[in-house]
C-alpha cells in the first residue's frame, strides 16, 4: 500500500511539474561594465588553394591549365578543332617552351585547313567560361611558329549552338617566342557559361603556345586580378585580416610542393607552377604579390604563413643548420611585404609594381604542425621565433600548437564540429587559462551541408561565434575555413564551405551571412552580460561601441520554438525606443542556400520598437538575430 501510494503521488508531481510553464529566458547586461576589449582586426578570413579556391574560383583566369605543367595531361581540357576538311595534330612538346620556368608547350601541327574551315585547339574552361554582353575580355598567349607570319583568330564561342560571341585575329606570329594580346568584345551574346574558347589558324601550319590567358573584367580593373562578384561577397564580410597562403597549401605534401614565395612574383612566364596537396596544380597566378593586393583592395592587413620545415608526408627538417635556408626564406618574406625600397625584397616589390609596403602585425610559424610525428616543432618554432624577432621586435608570432622552448605571442586552434558539438561547446573559452598566449581561432566551422552550410550549421556557427566574442580577452581573432568551393561536380574536395559558385555566379551560405551579421555589428568592448533559463541552443553576446553610443546584442535561437526574452539593460538608462533587429531564420534547420537558389536564407533587416532598459522581444525558432540598441 504504501509502495503503491508513492507511486501515485509520484505520477501526481511529475504531472502537475510538467504542466506548469518554462521560464523564459532572460539576459541581464551591465552596459557599463565592460570585461574586455574587442580586437579591431577580430574577424576575418583564411585562404588556401582548395575546392578550386584560386584558380577556378576567386582568380579571374579563364583558361584551364593554362600552361603545360609536369606530368600535365595535354588532351585532359585542351582539345582540337577540325572544321569541314580541315585536319589538325596536338601534342605536348617536352622540350620547347616559353620559358625556363615553362618548359614544355602545346603543339599544334595542321595539315590542312582554309578560312571557311579553320582548325586549331579549343579550351573548356573551368566547367565552362562565362559570357556576358557588352563585356570586354582581355586575353594573350606566348607563341611561335614554324614559318613567319601565321595569322590566329582567338574566339568564346557558344557550346550548344556553335555561335562565336566575340573573336580577334593576332598577325604575324613569327618563328620565335613572343607574347601576343588582344581583346574579345562581346554583343548581344546571351548570358551563359556554356562557352568554350578557340585559337585557330585558316592554313597549314605548325605552332607552338604557352601560357594562354583570358581575363573578364576584374574587382577594381586589376591586371592579373580576381572576379568581381566574390570579392564583393567578402566585402560585405568586413574583413579586416586575410591568413594567407593557407593551410596545407603552404606545407604541400612533400618538401619540393611547399609555398615557396619567390616562385610566385614576377612575371608569369616565370612562375613554374606547383602541385597543391588537394590533387590538382596550382598556376601560382594568385602569387605572393595577388595576396597582398588582395588585402589592399578590401582594406585587411595579410596574416602571413612562412614554412617552418614540415609537410604534410611527414617530411620536416630537424632544427639546426639544416633548417637555417628556411628561416631565411621567411625573413626574406616578410622584408618582401614589409620591406621598404632600400631593402633586397622589398626592391624586388616594387620592381613587381608596388612600391609601398604594406602594413602586417601577425606571421604565423607553420601550420597544424600537431600532426609532426617527429616533435620537431618545439625546436623549429623557437627557431624562427628567434630570428624573426631579432629583426622585426614588434610582429606578434603565432604557434601553430604548444610549445615549451618560448612563450608565443599566439596559439593558433582549429575545430571543425558538427552542430551539436558547436551547440554544446558554445562556452569552450569561458573557464579557459589566461596564463598562457592569446588564441587565434585559425580555422573553424560547423560542418552540416554541403557544398555549402545549411542553417543547422549557421545557428552552430552563431553559438560559437558569441562564444569568441564573449571571451575577447582571450581570442583575439577568428576565420572560419574553407573559404571557397566551386559547385561543380569534381570541384569540391571538402565541405562544408563559406561560399560557393560556379563559372558564372556565387552565392554565401547561411553561415556566411552568420559571419557578415556579427562582422557588421562588433562593437569596440565586451559588456557583462547574464544568460538564463536557456538552453545550449541559446546563446547570446553583447558589445558596446562607446563612441558611436551603440550597444550590439548577438542573439541565437537554435530551437524548434519562438522564444520571449525578458531583457535588461542596467548602466543605459538614455536607450533609445527605436532599435533596429536584424534576423536570418528559416522554417527547417535543414534550409540551405544553393547555386540555382542563392537567396533563400538571407538576414531580414527592420526597426522595432522597445519600451526602455527594460523590454521583452520573442525571437523566432531558428534564428540568428542581432539587435542594435541606441543610447
Amino acid at each position: 500500500m504504501g509502495k503503491r501510494f508513492f507511486l501515485l503521488s509520484l505520477f501526481a508531481f511529475l504531472a502537475f511539474s510538467t504542466a506548469l510553464p518554462a521560464q523564459s529566458p532572460s539576459l541581464a547586461i551591465q552596459a557599463d561594465h565592460p570585461t574586455a576589449k574587442v580586437n579591431p582586426m577580430f574577424y576575418g578570413l583564411m585562404t588556401e588553394e582548395i575546392n578550386f579556391s584560386y584558380d577556378g574560383g576567386l582568380y579571374a583566369e579563364l583558361i584551364r591549365d593554362r600552361t603545360v605543367g609536369p606530368g600535365r595531361r595535354p588532351l585532359f581540357y585542351w582539345t582540337h578543332v577540325a572544321k569541314g576538311a580541315s585536319m589538325v595534330d596536338v601534342t605536348v612538346d617536352d622540350h620547347t617552351g616559353p620559358s625556363t620556368a615553362l618548359a614544355r608547350s602545346l603543339k599544334m601541327t595542321v595539315s590542312a585547313a582554309s578560312d571557311s574551315a579553320p582548325a586549331g585547339i579549343q579550351n573548356e574552361g573551368y566547367w565552362g567560361i562565362a559570357v556576358r554582353p557588352n563585356t570586354t575580355y582581355t586575353g594573350s598567349f606566348y607563341a611561335k611558329a614554324d614559318t613567319e607570319g601565321v595569322p590566329i583568330t582567338a574566339s568564346l564561342v557558344n557550346d550548344e549552338t556553335g555561335a562565336t560571341a566575340a573573336s580577334a585575329t593576332v598577325s604575324g606570329v613569327t618563328t620565335d617566342w613572343k607574347q601576343y594580346t588582344f581583346t574579345l568584345k562581346t554583343g548581344a551574346a546571351p548570358v551563359t557559361a556554356n562557352n568554350h574558347f578557340q585559337l585557330t589558324i585558316a592554313k597549314p601550319a605548325t605552332v607552338w603556345f604557352g601560357l594562354v590567358s583570358l581575363f573578364p573584367p576584374t574587382y577594381h580593373d586589376r591586371t592579373n586580378g580576381n572576379r568581381i562578384d566574390i570579392m564583393e561577397k567578402m566585402a560585405a564580410m568586413r574583413p579586416t585580416f586575410l591568413r594567407l597562403p593557407g593551410g596545407n597549401y603552404l606545407e604541400g605534401d612533400h618538401i619540393p610542393d611547399r609555398y615557396d614565395f619567390k616562385k610566385t612574383i614576377g612575371p608569369l612566364m616565370d612562375r613554374p607552377t606547383h602541385p597543391s596537396p588537394w590533387r590538382y596544380r596550382s598556376s601560382d597566378g594568385m602569387g605572393l604579390l595577388e595576396f597582398l593586393e588582395w588585402c589592399e583592395d578590401l582594406k585587411m592587413e595579410p596574416l602571413l604563413a612562412v614554412y617552418a620545415g614540415y609537410s604534410l608526408q611527414q617530411d620536416h627538417v630537424d632544427p639546426g643548420p639544416a633548417l637555417e635556408p628556411f628561416v631565411r626564406d621567411a625573413l626574406d618574406e616578410i622584408e618582401y611585404v614589409m620591406g621598404d625600397a632600400n631593402t633586397k625584397w622589398g626592391a624586388e616589390r616594387v620592381k613587381n609594381g608596388h612600391r609601398a609596403p604594406f602594413p602586417m602585425h601577425y606571421v604565423e610559424i607553420g601550420n597544424e604542425d600537431w600532426f609532426d610525428k617527429s616533435g620537431s616543432y618545439d625546436g623549429r618554432f623557437a627557431q624562427f621565433f628567434k630570428a624573426i624577432k631579432e629583426k622585426y621586435p614588434d610582429l606578434q608570432l603565432i604557434a601553430t600548437t604548444p610549445v615549451k622552448s618560448v612563450k608565443p605571442d599566439v596559439l593558433d586552434e582549429h575545430f571543425y564540429m558538427s552542430a551539436e558539438k558547436s551547440f554544446s561547446d558554445g562556452g569552450h573559452y569561458d573557464k579557459y587559462d589566461r596564463s598562457g598566449p592569446k588564441i587565434f581561432v585559425g580555422e573553424w566551422a560547423t560542418r552540416e551541408g554541403e557544398p555549402t552550410p545549411n542553417l543547422q550549421s549557421a545557428l552552430g556557427d552563431a553559438v560559437w561565434l558569441t562564444g569568441l566574442e564573449r571571451n575577447s580577452d582571450l581570442v583575439i581573432m577568428e576565420s572560419y575555413a574553407p573559404l571557397f568551393v566551386n559547385v561543380n561536380a569534381g570541384g569540391m574536395q571538402w565541405a562544408s564551405d563559406l561560399i560557393g559558385y560556379d563559372a558564372l555566379t556565387s552565392y554565401g551560405s547561411p553561415s556566411y551571412w552568420t559571419q557578415v551579421m556579427f562582422a557588421a555589428h562588433t562593437g569596440t568592448e565586451v559588456v557583462a552580460a547574464t544568460l538564463a533559463n536557456a538552453g545550449p541552443r541559446i546563446a547570446a553576446s553583447v558589445t558596446r561601441d562607446e563612441q558611436r553610443r551603440k550597444i550590439f546584442i548577438k542573439l541565437v535561437n537554435g530551437t524548434s520554438d519562438t522564444q520571449r526574452f525578458q531583457i535588461a539593460l542596467d548602466g543605459a538608462p538614455g536607450v533609445k525606443r527605436q532599435a533596429t533587429l536584424v534576423t536570418m531564420s528559416g522554417k527547417s534547420p535543414n534550409a540551405t542556400n544553393a547555386i540555382t537558389n542563392p537567396d533563400n536564407i538571407k538576414p531580414v533587416e527592420r526597426t522595432i520598437q522597445v519600451a526602455g532598459p527594460k523590454f521583452e522581444y520573442s525571437f523566432v525558432p531558428y534564428s540568428v538575430n542581432v539587435l542594435e540598441l541606441s543610447y
